[in-house]
């Protein structure tokens, strides 16, 4: 699984990139989770808000922290 938490690392960038981990860890899935941080790879993505979680290629949150029930169910479908 990629999973990529894009944004320039302010704090709702760190927030979103706490829930997805705490979220791994307790389904049990063993996955790396990459900042992207560089304006030009974050368009890369289609996205203009930030912050924004890509999972397996597909982005699946723009300019907003996800909420716990939403990461696992994303974890779920992948």
């Amino acid at each position: 699984m990629d999973i990529k938490v894009l944004g320039p690392g302010c704090p709702r960038c760190e927030q979103t990139s706490d829930i997805v981990r705490k979220c791994l860890a307790e389904a049990g899935i063993e996955a790396g989770i990459e900042k992207v941080t560089r304006t030009m790879d974050i368009a890369c993505f289609g996205v203009l808000g930030t912050p924004a979680v890509v999972i397996d290629g597909r982005v699946k949150c723009v300019g907003k922290i996800p909420s716990k029930a939403e990461v696992q169910c994303w974890l779920q479908e992948s």
